[in-house]
């Protein structure tokens, strides 16, 4: 397709020479998918250095959760910052407070929360871990086959998307145990209950053999699976989860790094199924770009945790916290709704989609968090990677900026402000891209 917002061969002459640049002095480890080199952002839509504009479906990997540049969001950093830039946690002031009390009325524990404020999604599960092993006493934690929580060695130890995010780091945290994650789309037990599957086999099989569940410190679960696929996991599952952990005394974990903050047309995702995890994290949109995360717990399991057991330097940053806040309130008083009501919207025209391309197998995904599967055709099932890859370039070409996960599913994430009328310009480009890349593989 012809956009008129592209005005240059991709890349254009400067992005060239800031790949050329970049090249001599960057580390080669950042999985890279394509090349724009950002200039400037505004809501939905980012600028190259070279003048080619694109609409941007990925915000930094769920970071930018209020657009480009929010005013409200800016106006919070410039007011913050003209205090001061930082004091550490050693000491207190009126933004971290002010989070922590925000975070006590939001937080979807049923009950008062403390938190620990860290710089990123990594740093908040090796907290929660760190937590959960002291609090209880306990070595061992379970996670989930396809989840992502991190690449630090802790966090590291409970990722398990992609074999080369663990490849050359061995050995990790040892104590972790994987299961199969549900998933409704690709099952992996007998029957239709899915969900049910697994939790036998937690019960039935891995704790009667080989983990002693009195152990398990915790379980640490993404209530909807964001790495390892966009996968939402079937009804009951969650709650099942939850009533065994109470069962056996182990605290449930529930990261929502990439879920929280709106992302799903609610604050958490763990709003849609009622469950009370025991420790929740967050980071990515929290502070619409600024880096902040966060441990939170319910207060009897975090009150326990002694002086200095836990800390940072830059934990609480005060123009950290005061983007958190800013974006909180802007998620809260219109965008969470947003994402529920565009999201629908959003799906329903990807279904359609789905309808007139046997390669889209399956379009999944609460609010603005939604997965468009590719298989090679419906009937088999067989993933389509090198057809995912080819449509990401492609769209990057035709103005939209796209990301994948899972082994073949596209992953639409993009700001939750976004209106249909973005949803209407970036779906002319995914089937037009799709097209082409259906023409060239033909």
């Amino acid at each position: 397709m012809k956009n008129p917002h592209i005005k240059t061969a991709l890349p254009g002459p400067k992005a060239q020479e800031m790949l050329a640049r970049d090249k001599a002095v960057i580390s080669p480890s950042y999985p890279r998918d394509y090349p724009f080199v950002m200039s400037h952002g505004k809501g939905a839509e980012v600028w190259d250095v070279d003048g080619n504009r694109f609409l941007d479906f990925m915000s930094g990997i769920a970071v930018c959760s209020t657009g480009h540049a929010h005013p409200k969001v800016i106006g919070a950093i410039r007011e913050a910052s003209e205090k001061f830039l930082h004091i550490s946690s050693d000491y207190w002031h009126d933004y971290q407070v002010r989070l922590g009390e925000t975070m006590n009325r939001l937080a979807p524990m049923g009950e008062p929360v403390l938190s620990f404020m860290c710089q990123s999604g990594t740093e908040a599960v090796e907290g929660a871990l760190k937590l959960a092993r002291y609090v209880t006493g306990r070595p061992r934690v379970l996670a989930f086959l396809g989840a992502f929580h991190g690449r630090t060695m802790g966090s590291l130890s409970c990722t398990a998307s992609k074999y080369t995010q663990q490849k050359g780091f061995f050995p990790t945290m040892p104590g972790v145990t994987h299961v199969p994650y549900p998933n409704p789309y690709r099952p992996l037990f007998a029957g239709d209950d899915q969900g049910q599957a697994v939790l036998n086999y937690i019960e039935n099989i891995l704790f009667a053999s080989n983990v002693p569940a009195n152990e398990v410190a915790a379980i640490l679960i993404e209530p909807v699976q964001g790495e390892g696929g966009y996968i939402t996991p079937p009804k009951g599952f969650l709650e099942g989860l939850r009533a065994l952990c109470d069962k056996h005394g182990i605290f449930l974990i529930f990261d929502e790094v990439q879920s929280g903050v709106g992302r799903t047309g609610k604050m958490f995702a763990a709003e849609h199924t009622g469950v009370k995890p025991d420790i929740m994290t967050l980071a990515k949109g929290l502070g619409s770009g600024m880096p902040i995360g966060m441990v939170v717990a319910k207060k009897p399991i975090m009150e326990k945790w002694a002086r200095g057991a836990h800390g940072n330097t830059y934990g609480g940053n005060p123009v950290c916290c005061a983007a958190a806040l800013a974006t909180l309130e802007l998620v809260e008083a219109e965008y969470a709704a947003n994402a529920a009501s565009v999201g629908a919207y959003f799906t329903e025209r990807l279904k359609d989609l789905a309808t007139r391309f046997d390669v889209i197998g399956d379009v999944r995904g609460p609010g603005l968090m939604i997965g468009m599967e590719l298989v090679e055709d419906k009937a088999s099932k067989k993933p389509a990677t090198k057809l995912c890859d080819a449509l990401l370039t492609r769209a990057f070409h035709n103005g939209l900026l796209l990301l994948s996960c899972g082994i073949s599913t596209v992953r639409f994430i993009p700001p939750l402000m976004i209106s249909k009328a973005d949803v209407d310009e970036a779906m002319t480009i995914i089937e037009a891209s799709l097209e082409e890349v259906l023409a060239e593989r033909n």
